[in-house]
């Protein structure tokens, strides 16, 4: 596919929901404690995952993941020991060091040991290669303009198995399109966040929309997805992105409550492929990631092969195939993402058990679209499907099949974390 070409057209349909608040987890009237304990408690995804039950299996051991961001700060109590030898595709100094903080924290939810007060990142066994490209409010010139192609090719080159791509972009030229086929050529599992303007322009951003690239949505705690998660036919799959802990900035004296971002649960997608890439070692990337979209937390209701412009293939719950083993891993050579599937057709299939869930009613988040068609449905479970997430409720779905558009042909950048 060329910068000017349009992405094959898909038939996804626009599932948007409210679920039942079960596993809502409250943190007010917490006595003073620990710092540790504190930003614990607050990444209640790592609980609602039952993450302890996970790392008694994988933590991701033997994976690594080049996160391409503002940099990562290697020295956090968290990181320390968990942090390669990168590359600094800005030319600025050589440095990975970060610049705002925002790569540190990505680093840290993907593979932070939570040691003396730091994140807690969900595959703390693996590790990290920094990558830095300069992002928008970097406090120096822009001295390599190919500074994200670069980044792409050099994370392809890399030992890492796992490229994360916290930020996104309007930008779109035939550099960056290659580097990113040149990646996925390599074998590399590539996260990108789709964006945070989804109840603005809700523009299509790179690279999470290039076909070869996994595009991240974000959902809170309830399992909605967020008004700002963008939304289209470029979402693959959707993870916890809201009231996340973080850096407030690049002096690293503190995390920040309540942030929130598509970059947030890109990380954690990451992370989730991390730990099962980790149970085994010999899939290819193509089979991480259809047992990713197979066991994802979706609704009994939603047909097998049908993509939803909000959740993708569903929410990620690494638990469903850790401790429970759901998701074949199929094909290794065939891709499971709709643009690279092919006539071959490597959706999830029809067997797989996406799990259970409860009853509850369905919306679009505040400022959509309403759909064109509704597709009425129930279904029940019991309180826990014990698949890696609480109960997710998907009762009536509300659907519209979207036509995906064409790609836009741009060089002005504007690449935000």
């Amino acid at each position: 596919m060329t910068a000017g070409t349009t992405h094959r057209i898909r038939r996804r349909l626009s599932y948007t929901f409210a679920l039942v608040g079960a596993w809502t987890i409250g943190f007010a009237g917490l006595a003073p404690a620990a710092v540790a304990e504190d930003v614990r408690a607050k990444q209640w995804y790592l609980n609602a995952m039952h993450a302890e039950d996970i790392w008694k299996k994988e933590t991701g051991e033997g994976i690594k993941v080049a996160v391409i961001d503002s940099g990562v700060n290697s020295s956090t109590p968290s990181l320390k020991g968990q942090v390669l030898k990168g590359f600094d595709a800005t030319e600025t100094d050589g440095k990975t060091d970060d610049y705002v903080g925002h790569g540190t924290t990505m680093a840290e939810l993907i593979a932070g040991t939570g040691r003396s007060g730091g994140l807690q990142g969900l595959a703390p066994g693996a590790k990290i290669i920094p990558i830095r490209i300069r992002l928008e409010g970097a406090p120096f010139p822009e001295k390599n303009v190919w500074d994200e192609a670069d980044a792409i090719r050099a994370a392809a080159d890399s030992d890492a198995q796992i490229i994360n791509m916290s930020y996104g972009g309007i930008g779109l030229t035939s550099r960056l399109e290659k580097a990113v086929k040149y990646a996925h050529s390599k074998g590399k599992l590539m996260f990108a966040a789709v964006g945070n303007s989804g109840d603005e322009e809700n523009m299509r951003e790179y690279p999470g929309a290039f076909p070869e690239v996994v595009g991240v949505a974000a959902t809170n705690s309830e399992g909605t997805v967020g008004d700002f998660s963008q939304h289209g036919d470029f979402v693959d799959i959707a993870a916890p992105g809201l009231d996340i802990p973080g850096w407030c900035d690049a002096t690293f004296t503190r995390y920040c409550d309540g942030k929130q971002g598509t970059s947030h649960a890109t990380a954690i997608a990451s992370a989730t492929a991390a730990l099962i890439w980790s149970a085994h070692p010999n899939w290819t990337a193509n089979q991480v990631l259809r047992v990713m979209f197979e066991s994802a937390a979706r609704g009994d209701d939603w047909k097998p092969g049908t993509v939803s412009n909000y959740l993708g293939y569903g929410i990620v719950r690494p638990n469903a195939h850790i401790t429970r083993g759901l998701g074949k891993p199929g094909d290794p050579n065939v891709s499971p993402l709709p643009d690279m599937a092919g006539a071959s057709g490597a959706s999830p299939s029809a067997s797989a058990s996406p799990g259970s869930s409860a009853p509850a009613s369905s919306q679009a988040p505040a400022g959509d679209p309403s759909p064109d068609t509704a597709v009425a449905g129930s279904s029940s479970a019991s309180a826990d499907d014990g698949g890696g997430l609480p109960v997710w409720a998907f009762g009536a779905i509300a659907a519209a099949v979207v036509i995906g558009g064409g790609t836009i042909a741009v060089v002005r950048k504007r690449r935000r974390a």
